[in-house]
Protein backbone atom coordinates (compact mmCIF):
# COMPACT_ATOMS: atom_id res chain seq x y z
CA UNK A 1 0.00 0.00 0.00
CA UNK A 2 1.33 3.44 -0.88
CA UNK A 3 1.22 5.88 2.03
CA UNK A 4 0.18 9.41 1.23
CA UNK A 5 3.49 11.29 1.47
CA UNK A 6 1.80 14.69 1.51
CA UNK A 7 0.11 13.87 4.83
CA UNK A 8 2.75 11.76 6.58
CA UNK A 9 6.10 13.28 5.61
CA UNK A 10 5.75 16.76 7.21
CA UNK A 11 4.58 15.19 10.48
CA UNK A 12 7.48 12.71 10.42
CA UNK A 13 9.98 15.49 9.78
CA UNK A 14 8.52 17.49 12.66
CA UNK A 15 8.83 14.47 14.95
CA UNK A 16 12.45 13.91 13.85
CA UNK A 17 13.22 17.55 14.64
CA UNK A 18 11.70 17.11 18.11
CA UNK A 19 13.85 14.04 18.77
CA UNK A 20 17.15 15.36 17.42
CA UNK A 21 16.83 19.04 18.25
CA UNK A 22 16.86 21.95 15.78
CA UNK A 23 20.65 22.05 15.28
CA UNK A 24 21.09 18.45 14.15
CA UNK A 25 17.85 18.49 12.17
CA UNK A 26 18.84 21.64 10.26
CA UNK A 27 22.34 20.30 9.51
CA UNK A 28 21.39 16.80 8.36
CA UNK A 29 17.74 16.87 7.29
CA UNK A 30 16.47 20.34 6.39
CA UNK A 31 16.94 20.84 2.63
CA UNK A 32 19.25 17.80 2.58
CA UNK A 33 16.78 14.89 2.48
CA UNK A 34 13.49 13.91 0.93
CA UNK A 35 11.25 11.20 2.43
CA UNK A 36 8.85 9.03 0.43
CA UNK A 37 6.96 5.78 0.95
CA UNK A 38 6.61 2.56 -1.03
CA UNK A 39 4.89 -0.43 0.52
CA UNK A 40 6.79 -1.26 3.74
CA UNK A 41 9.77 0.92 2.86
CA UNK A 42 10.60 4.49 3.81
CA UNK A 43 12.92 5.92 1.19
CA UNK A 44 15.41 8.55 2.38
CA UNK A 45 16.82 10.48 -0.59
CA UNK A 46 20.07 12.35 0.08
CA UNK A 47 22.37 14.63 -1.96
CA UNK A 48 25.49 12.46 -1.60
CA UNK A 49 26.66 9.25 0.01
CA UNK A 50 28.32 10.99 2.98
CA UNK A 51 25.06 12.53 4.19
CA UNK A 52 23.22 9.25 3.62
CA UNK A 53 25.85 7.23 5.45
CA UNK A 54 25.82 9.61 8.42
CA UNK A 55 22.03 9.56 8.70
CA UNK A 56 21.98 5.77 8.39
CA UNK A 57 24.60 5.28 11.11
CA UNK A 58 23.39 7.93 13.57
CA UNK A 59 19.73 8.74 13.00
CA UNK A 60 18.09 5.59 11.57
CA UNK A 61 16.37 4.79 14.86
CA UNK A 62 15.00 8.34 15.13
CA UNK A 63 13.58 8.21 11.59
CA UNK A 64 12.00 4.77 12.12
CA UNK A 65 10.50 5.83 15.48
CA UNK A 66 9.10 9.03 13.97
CA UNK A 67 7.49 7.11 11.10
CA UNK A 68 6.01 4.61 13.53
CA UNK A 69 4.55 7.32 15.75
CA UNK A 70 2.97 9.16 12.83
CA UNK A 71 1.70 6.21 10.77
CA UNK A 72 1.42 3.42 13.32
CA UNK A 73 3.49 1.15 11.04
CA UNK A 74 7.08 -0.11 11.03
CA UNK A 75 9.14 0.67 7.92
CA UNK A 76 12.47 -0.50 6.56
CA UNK A 77 14.73 2.40 5.54
CA UNK A 78 16.07 2.57 2.00
CA UNK A 79 18.72 5.18 1.20
CA UNK A 80 19.20 6.68 -2.25
CA UNK A 81 21.26 9.43 -3.84
CA UNK A 82 19.28 12.23 -5.47
CA UNK A 83 21.84 14.67 -6.93
CA UNK A 84 19.27 17.43 -7.40
CA UNK A 85 19.04 17.78 -3.61
CA UNK A 86 22.55 19.25 -3.64
CA UNK A 87 21.04 22.40 -5.13
CA UNK A 88 18.93 22.86 -2.00
CA UNK A 89 21.89 22.88 0.39
CA UNK A 90 22.88 26.25 1.77
CA UNK A 91 26.34 27.52 0.95
CA UNK A 92 27.64 26.92 4.48
CA UNK A 93 25.83 23.64 5.12
CA UNK A 94 28.67 21.32 3.97
CA UNK A 95 31.03 23.21 6.30
CA UNK A 96 28.58 22.80 9.19
CA UNK A 97 28.20 19.09 8.44
CA UNK A 98 31.97 18.64 8.40
CA UNK A 99 32.42 20.52 11.68
CA UNK A 100 29.65 18.51 13.31
CA UNK A 101 31.23 15.25 12.14
CA UNK A 102 34.64 16.32 13.43
CA UNK A 103 33.26 17.29 16.86
CA UNK A 104 30.81 14.42 17.19
CA UNK A 105 32.94 11.90 19.15
CA UNK A 106 33.42 14.36 22.06
CA UNK A 107 29.76 15.30 21.93
CA UNK A 108 28.66 11.67 22.07
CA UNK A 109 31.05 11.10 24.97
CA UNK A 110 29.44 13.95 26.88
CA UNK A 111 25.97 12.56 26.19
CA UNK A 112 27.19 9.09 27.14
CA UNK A 113 28.43 10.42 30.47
CA UNK A 114 25.23 12.31 31.15
CA UNK A 115 22.69 9.71 30.12
CA UNK A 116 24.64 6.46 30.46
CA UNK A 117 25.13 3.88 27.74
CA UNK A 118 23.52 4.66 24.42
CA UNK A 119 20.76 2.21 23.45
CA UNK A 120 22.00 -0.81 21.58
CA UNK A 121 20.47 -1.55 18.18
CA UNK A 122 18.49 -4.71 17.67
CA UNK A 123 20.10 -8.09 16.97
CA UNK A 124 22.63 -8.22 14.14
CA UNK A 125 20.84 -8.93 10.88
CA UNK A 126 23.60 -10.43 8.76
CA UNK A 127 23.81 -14.23 8.54
CA UNK A 128 26.36 -16.21 6.56
CA UNK A 129 23.77 -18.67 5.24
CA UNK A 130 21.94 -15.71 3.65
CA UNK A 131 25.06 -14.26 2.03
CA UNK A 132 25.06 -14.61 -1.76
CA UNK A 133 28.41 -16.12 -2.79
CA UNK A 134 30.06 -15.58 -6.17
CA UNK A 135 33.44 -15.06 -7.77
CA UNK A 136 33.62 -11.53 -6.37
CA UNK A 137 33.39 -12.53 -2.70
CA UNK A 138 34.08 -16.27 -2.44
CA UNK A 139 37.45 -15.93 -0.70
CA UNK A 140 36.11 -13.46 1.85
CA UNK A 141 33.13 -15.72 2.54
CA UNK A 142 35.36 -18.77 2.97
CA UNK A 143 37.56 -16.87 5.43
CA UNK A 144 34.52 -15.73 7.41
CA UNK A 145 33.19 -19.31 7.53
CA UNK A 146 36.58 -20.54 8.73
CA UNK A 147 36.56 -18.01 11.59
CA UNK A 148 33.13 -19.24 12.69
CA UNK A 149 34.12 -22.90 12.55
CA UNK A 150 37.58 -22.50 14.11
CA UNK A 151 38.06 -19.06 15.69
CA UNK A 152 41.55 -17.87 16.60
CA UNK A 153 43.31 -20.35 14.34
CA UNK A 154 44.01 -19.94 10.63
CA UNK A 155 42.77 -16.42 9.82
CA UNK A 156 43.72 -14.13 12.69
CA UNK A 157 43.45 -11.23 12.30
CA UNK A 158 41.02 -11.27 9.40
CA UNK A 159 40.86 -7.96 7.52
CA UNK A 160 38.10 -7.60 4.89
CA UNK A 161 38.19 -4.57 2.60
CA UNK A 162 36.37 -3.35 -0.50
CA UNK A 163 34.09 -0.64 -1.81
CA UNK A 164 30.94 0.57 -0.10
CA UNK A 165 27.85 -1.61 -0.16
CA UNK A 166 29.56 -4.86 -1.21
CA UNK A 167 28.68 -6.98 1.83
CA UNK A 168 31.50 -6.39 4.33
CA UNK A 169 29.10 -5.55 7.16
CA UNK A 170 26.97 -8.59 6.27
CA UNK A 171 30.04 -10.82 6.58
CA UNK A 172 31.08 -9.33 9.91
CA UNK A 173 27.60 -9.63 11.37
CA UNK A 174 27.38 -13.14 9.93
CA UNK A 175 30.58 -14.06 11.80
CA UNK A 176 29.11 -12.75 15.06
CA UNK A 177 25.83 -14.59 14.59
CA UNK A 178 27.77 -17.73 13.63
CA UNK A 179 29.92 -17.52 16.76
CA UNK A 180 26.79 -17.06 18.86
CA UNK A 181 25.20 -20.20 17.36
CA UNK A 182 28.28 -22.44 17.12
CA UNK A 183 30.16 -21.30 20.24
CA UNK A 184 27.57 -19.92 22.69
CA UNK A 185 30.14 -19.61 25.49
CA UNK A 186 32.46 -17.33 23.53
CA UNK A 187 32.43 -13.64 24.43
CA UNK A 188 32.40 -11.42 21.36
CA UNK A 189 31.75 -7.77 20.65
CA UNK A 190 30.72 -6.08 17.38
CA UNK A 191 31.33 -2.33 17.13
CA UNK A 192 32.02 0.22 14.44
CA UNK A 193 35.26 2.19 14.39
CA UNK A 194 33.30 5.22 15.55
CA UNK A 195 31.73 3.35 18.47
CA UNK A 196 35.15 2.13 19.57
CA UNK A 197 36.46 5.71 19.37
CA UNK A 198 33.54 7.03 21.39
CA UNK A 199 34.01 4.34 24.02
CA UNK A 200 37.70 5.17 24.28
CA UNK A 201 37.18 8.93 24.47
CA UNK A 202 34.53 8.51 27.15
CA UNK A 203 36.74 6.16 29.16
CA UNK A 204 39.55 8.70 29.18
CA UNK A 205 37.33 11.64 30.09
CA UNK A 206 35.49 9.68 32.78
CA UNK A 207 38.73 8.10 34.05
CA UNK A 208 37.31 4.64 33.47
CA UNK A 209 40.13 3.06 31.47
CA UNK A 210 40.16 -0.02 33.71
CA UNK A 211 36.53 -0.70 32.82
CA UNK A 212 37.27 -0.05 29.12
CA UNK A 213 40.21 -2.46 29.13
CA UNK A 214 38.21 -5.09 30.95
CA UNK A 215 35.33 -4.74 28.51
CA UNK A 216 37.49 -5.21 25.41
CA UNK A 217 40.55 -7.21 26.41
CA UNK A 218 38.58 -10.03 28.00
CA UNK A 219 36.82 -10.82 24.71
CA UNK A 220 37.22 -14.05 22.78
CA UNK A 221 36.47 -12.21 19.53
CA UNK A 222 36.58 -8.50 18.70
CA UNK A 223 34.84 -7.50 15.46
CA UNK A 224 35.25 -3.88 14.27
CA UNK A 225 33.52 -2.49 11.19
CA UNK A 226 34.74 0.66 9.37
CA UNK A 227 38.07 0.55 11.17
CA UNK A 228 39.32 3.33 8.87
CA UNK A 229 37.36 5.70 11.15
CA UNK A 230 40.36 5.51 13.49
CA UNK A 231 42.53 7.26 10.89
CA UNK A 232 43.94 10.59 12.09
CA UNK A 233 43.02 9.75 15.70
CA UNK A 234 46.41 9.00 17.20
CA UNK A 235 45.29 8.59 20.81
CA UNK A 236 42.52 6.16 19.84
CA UNK A 237 44.95 4.24 17.64
CA UNK A 238 47.30 3.87 20.61
CA UNK A 239 44.44 2.55 22.70
CA UNK A 240 43.40 0.18 19.95
CA UNK A 241 46.97 -1.04 19.48
CA UNK A 242 47.21 -1.98 23.16
CA UNK A 243 43.81 -3.69 22.94
CA UNK A 244 44.91 -5.50 19.77
CA UNK A 245 48.12 -6.71 21.43
CA UNK A 246 46.28 -7.97 24.51
CA UNK A 247 43.67 -9.90 22.52
CA UNK A 248 46.24 -11.25 20.09
CA UNK A 249 48.61 -12.33 22.89
CA UNK A 250 45.75 -14.25 24.48
CA UNK A 251 45.23 -16.12 21.22
CA UNK A 252 41.79 -14.64 20.65
CA UNK A 253 40.10 -13.68 17.34
CA UNK A 254 40.13 -10.25 15.71
CA UNK A 255 38.06 -9.38 12.62
CA UNK A 256 38.19 -5.99 10.92
CA UNK A 257 36.58 -4.35 7.90
CA UNK A 258 37.37 -1.19 5.98
CA UNK A 259 36.55 0.50 2.71
CA UNK A 260 40.27 0.50 1.86
CA UNK A 261 43.32 -1.77 2.08
CA UNK A 262 45.31 -1.19 5.30
CA UNK A 263 48.14 0.45 3.34
CA UNK A 264 45.69 2.87 1.73
CA UNK A 265 44.30 4.29 4.99
CA UNK A 266 45.87 7.66 5.69
CA UNK A 267 47.31 8.58 9.09
CA UNK A 268 47.33 5.00 10.35
CA UNK A 269 50.29 4.02 12.51
CA UNK A 270 52.80 1.64 10.96
CA UNK A 271 52.48 -0.64 13.99
CA UNK A 272 48.76 -1.15 13.34
CA UNK A 273 49.19 -1.60 9.59
CA UNK A 274 51.90 -4.23 10.08
CA UNK A 275 49.67 -6.14 12.49
CA UNK A 276 46.76 -6.02 10.07
CA UNK A 277 48.99 -7.37 7.31
CA UNK A 278 50.26 -10.19 9.51
CA UNK A 279 46.95 -12.00 9.14
CA UNK A 280 44.52 -12.61 6.27
CA UNK A 281 43.74 -9.53 4.16
CA UNK A 282 41.01 -10.22 1.62
CA UNK A 283 39.15 -7.96 -0.77
CA UNK A 284 35.46 -8.04 -1.66
CA UNK A 285 34.95 -7.14 -5.31
CA UNK A 286 31.90 -5.73 -7.07
CA UNK A 287 29.23 -8.42 -7.58
CA UNK A 288 29.04 -10.20 -10.92
CA UNK A 289 25.80 -10.61 -12.88
CA UNK A 290 24.90 -13.95 -11.29
CA UNK A 291 25.32 -12.61 -7.76
CA UNK A 292 23.34 -9.47 -8.57
CA UNK A 293 20.46 -11.49 -10.01
CA UNK A 294 20.39 -13.84 -7.03
CA UNK A 295 20.40 -10.93 -4.59
CA UNK A 296 17.44 -9.37 -6.39
CA UNK A 297 15.54 -12.67 -6.42
CA UNK A 298 15.99 -13.14 -2.67
CA UNK A 299 15.00 -9.57 -1.92
CA UNK A 300 11.86 -9.94 -4.05
CA UNK A 301 10.99 -13.11 -2.12
CA UNK A 302 11.35 -11.26 1.20
CA UNK A 303 9.13 -8.50 -0.17
CA UNK A 304 6.65 -11.22 -1.24
CA UNK A 305 6.60 -9.85 -4.77
CA UNK A 306 6.41 -12.10 -7.83
CA UNK A 307 8.95 -10.86 -10.40
CA UNK A 308 10.07 -12.72 -13.51
CA UNK A 309 13.71 -13.62 -14.17
CA UNK A 310 13.66 -11.33 -17.20
CA UNK A 311 12.85 -8.29 -15.05
CA UNK A 312 15.43 -9.23 -12.43
CA UNK A 313 18.06 -9.65 -15.13
CA UNK A 314 17.21 -6.27 -16.65
CA UNK A 315 17.77 -4.58 -13.29
CA UNK A 316 20.96 -6.58 -12.63
CA UNK A 317 22.42 -5.67 -16.02
CA UNK A 318 21.85 -1.96 -15.48
CA UNK A 319 23.00 -1.64 -11.85
CA UNK A 320 26.42 -3.16 -11.34
CA UNK A 321 27.94 -1.23 -8.47
CA UNK A 322 26.74 -2.79 -5.25
CA UNK A 323 23.88 -4.41 -3.40
CA UNK A 324 22.29 -1.23 -2.11
CA UNK A 325 22.05 0.23 -5.58
CA UNK A 326 20.35 -2.96 -6.76
CA UNK A 327 17.85 -2.95 -3.93
CA UNK A 328 17.04 0.71 -4.51
CA UNK A 329 16.30 -0.01 -8.17
CA UNK A 330 14.12 -3.00 -7.28
CA UNK A 331 12.18 -0.88 -4.80
CA UNK A 332 11.59 1.74 -7.50
CA UNK A 333 10.21 -0.90 -9.87
CA UNK A 334 7.87 -2.33 -7.21
CA UNK A 335 6.66 1.15 -6.27
CA UNK A 336 6.01 2.01 -9.92
CA UNK A 337 3.90 -1.13 -10.29
CA UNK A 338 1.89 -0.25 -7.16
CA UNK A 339 1.24 3.30 -8.35
CA UNK A 340 0.27 2.36 -11.91
CA UNK A 341 -1.57 -0.85 -11.08
CA UNK A 342 0.33 -2.60 -13.88
CA UNK A 343 2.01 -6.01 -13.65
CA UNK A 344 5.78 -5.98 -13.24
CA UNK A 345 7.14 -6.45 -16.75
CA UNK A 346 10.38 -5.56 -18.51
CA UNK A 347 8.84 -2.45 -20.18
CA UNK A 348 7.58 -1.23 -16.80
CA UNK A 349 10.99 -1.87 -15.25
CA UNK A 350 12.65 0.05 -18.09
CA UNK A 351 10.42 3.05 -17.44
CA UNK A 352 10.88 2.85 -13.68
CA UNK A 353 14.68 2.78 -13.68
CA UNK A 354 15.32 4.93 -16.75
CA UNK A 355 15.95 8.04 -14.66
CA UNK A 356 18.02 6.05 -12.16
CA UNK A 357 20.29 4.76 -14.89
CA UNK A 358 20.69 8.19 -16.44
CA UNK A 359 21.22 10.08 -13.15
CA UNK A 360 23.09 7.46 -11.17
CA UNK A 361 25.71 6.25 -13.63
CA UNK A 362 27.99 9.32 -13.47
CA UNK A 363 27.34 10.11 -9.81
CA UNK A 364 27.98 6.73 -8.28
CA UNK A 365 31.56 6.40 -9.46
CA UNK A 366 32.33 9.77 -7.92
CA UNK A 367 30.93 8.51 -4.63
CA UNK A 368 33.49 5.70 -4.64
CA UNK A 369 36.25 8.02 -5.83
CA UNK A 370 35.80 10.55 -3.04
CA UNK A 371 35.49 7.76 -0.45
CA UNK A 372 38.81 6.19 -1.52
CA UNK A 373 40.56 9.56 -1.78
CA UNK A 374 39.32 10.84 1.59
CA UNK A 375 40.30 7.65 3.41
CA UNK A 376 43.78 7.72 1.85
CA UNK A 377 44.41 11.27 3.06
CA UNK A 378 42.88 10.69 6.49
CA UNK A 379 39.86 12.90 5.75
CA UNK A 380 36.12 12.45 5.46
CA UNK A 381 34.07 13.03 2.30
CA UNK A 382 32.60 16.04 4.10
CA UNK A 383 36.08 17.60 4.19
CA UNK A 384 36.18 17.51 0.39
CA UNK A 385 32.79 19.27 0.28
CA UNK A 386 33.80 22.14 2.53
CA UNK A 387 35.25 25.50 1.52
CA UNK A 388 38.42 24.90 3.54
CA UNK A 389 41.64 25.05 1.53
CA UNK A 390 44.37 23.50 3.67
CA UNK A 391 47.19 21.87 1.73
CA UNK A 392 45.92 18.34 2.34
CA UNK A 393 42.25 19.09 1.65
CA UNK A 394 43.03 21.08 -1.50
CA UNK A 395 45.21 18.27 -2.88
CA UNK A 396 42.67 15.56 -2.04
CA UNK A 397 39.80 17.59 -3.50
CA UNK A 398 41.76 18.28 -6.68
CA UNK A 399 42.66 14.61 -7.13
CA UNK A 400 39.03 13.57 -6.60
CA UNK A 401 37.85 16.10 -9.19
CA UNK A 402 40.53 15.01 -11.68
CA UNK A 403 39.64 11.32 -11.26
CA UNK A 404 35.94 12.14 -11.62
CA UNK A 405 36.61 13.78 -14.98
CA UNK A 406 38.80 10.87 -16.05
CA UNK A 407 36.52 8.00 -15.03
CA UNK A 408 32.97 9.37 -15.26
CA UNK A 409 30.87 11.17 -17.84
CA UNK A 410 30.07 13.99 -15.43
CA UNK A 411 30.47 17.57 -16.61
CA UNK A 412 32.47 20.16 -14.66
CA UNK A 413 29.29 21.73 -13.20
CA UNK A 414 27.92 18.31 -12.19
CA UNK A 415 31.14 17.42 -10.35
CA UNK A 416 31.12 20.81 -8.65
CA UNK A 417 27.52 20.40 -7.47
CA UNK A 418 28.20 16.89 -6.16
CA UNK A 419 31.27 18.00 -4.20
CA UNK A 420 29.71 20.67 -2.05
CA UNK A 421 28.23 23.04 -4.65
CA UNK A 422 31.63 24.11 -5.96
CA UNK A 423 31.78 26.45 -8.97
CA UNK A 424 32.57 24.68 -12.25
CA UNK A 425 35.67 26.85 -12.64
CA UNK A 426 37.01 25.34 -9.39
CA UNK A 427 36.76 21.88 -10.94
CA UNK A 428 38.42 23.05 -14.16
CA UNK A 429 41.35 24.62 -12.33
CA UNK A 430 41.79 21.63 -10.04
CA UNK A 431 41.79 19.16 -12.95
CA UNK A 432 44.20 21.37 -14.90
CA UNK A 433 46.57 21.61 -11.95
CA UNK A 434 46.68 17.81 -11.50
CA UNK A 435 47.22 17.32 -15.25
CA UNK A 436 50.15 19.75 -15.23
CA UNK A 437 51.72 17.95 -12.28
CA UNK A 438 51.40 14.64 -14.11
CA UNK A 439 53.00 16.04 -17.25
CA UNK A 440 55.91 17.29 -15.15
CA UNK A 441 56.16 13.90 -13.37
CA UNK A 442 55.90 15.87 -10.12
CA UNK A 443 55.48 14.61 -6.57
CA UNK A 444 52.39 15.40 -4.50
CA UNK A 445 52.97 16.68 -0.98
CA UNK A 446 50.58 16.83 1.95
CA UNK A 447 50.68 17.13 5.72
CA UNK A 448 50.32 14.20 8.11
CA UNK A 449 50.65 14.05 11.92
CA UNK A 450 54.29 13.03 11.33
CA UNK A 451 54.94 15.98 9.04
CA UNK A 452 55.16 16.48 5.28
CA UNK A 453 54.72 13.38 3.10
CA UNK A 454 55.52 13.22 -0.61
CA UNK A 455 54.81 10.67 -3.32
CA UNK A 456 55.01 10.63 -7.09
CA UNK A 457 51.59 11.77 -8.27
CA UNK A 458 51.31 9.23 -11.11
CA UNK A 459 52.04 6.36 -8.73
CA UNK A 460 49.57 7.75 -6.21
CA UNK A 461 46.78 8.01 -8.79
CA UNK A 462 47.39 4.43 -9.94
CA UNK A 463 47.08 3.15 -6.37
CA UNK A 464 43.85 5.08 -5.86
CA UNK A 465 42.40 3.84 -9.15
CA UNK A 466 43.08 0.26 -8.13
CA UNK A 467 41.14 0.85 -4.92
CA UNK A 468 37.93 2.01 -6.58
CA UNK A 469 38.22 -0.53 -9.38
CA UNK A 470 38.93 1.73 -12.35
CA UNK A 471 41.20 -0.90 -13.88
CA UNK A 472 38.48 -3.56 -14.00
CA UNK A 473 36.15 -4.55 -16.76
CA UNK A 474 32.99 -2.55 -17.28
CA UNK A 475 30.81 -5.27 -15.75
CA UNK A 476 32.87 -5.35 -12.58
CA UNK A 477 33.53 -1.64 -12.18
CA UNK A 478 32.01 -0.27 -8.96
CA UNK A 479 29.82 2.76 -9.31
CA UNK A 480 28.26 3.79 -6.03
CA UNK A 481 27.16 3.05 -2.58
CA UNK A 482 23.84 4.84 -2.82
CA UNK A 483 21.16 4.27 -5.37
CA UNK A 484 19.78 7.34 -7.10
Amino acid sequence: MIVCAEDAVPKIESRIADQLGPQRFNIWFKNATRLSFADHYLRVSVPNHFVGEWIEQHFSAAVIDAAREVTGNDYTLSFAIEPLLAKNLGKKQPDRQSEFAANNPDRLAREHRRFGSLPVAGPLKGKLDEFVVGVSNRLAYAAALSVVENPSTQYNPLFIHGGCGLGKTHLLQGICNGLKDRHPNLRWRYVSGEEFTNDYVFAIKAREMDAFNSRYRSLDALVIDDVHFLANKRATQDGFLHTFKAIDAAGKQIVLASDAHPKMIGHFSESLVSRFLSGMVVRVESPDLEVRTTVLRRRAERMKVDISDAVLRHIAENFRANIRELEGALLKVVAQAHVSGEPITVPLAERAVRDLVRQTAPVVMLGDIESVVSIYFGLTPADLHTSRKSRTIALARGIAMYLARRHTDMSFPEIGRFMGNKNHSTVILASRRISQMLQANAAAGWMTPEGLREQNLAVLLTELEEQFGATKTADAAPKARWAS
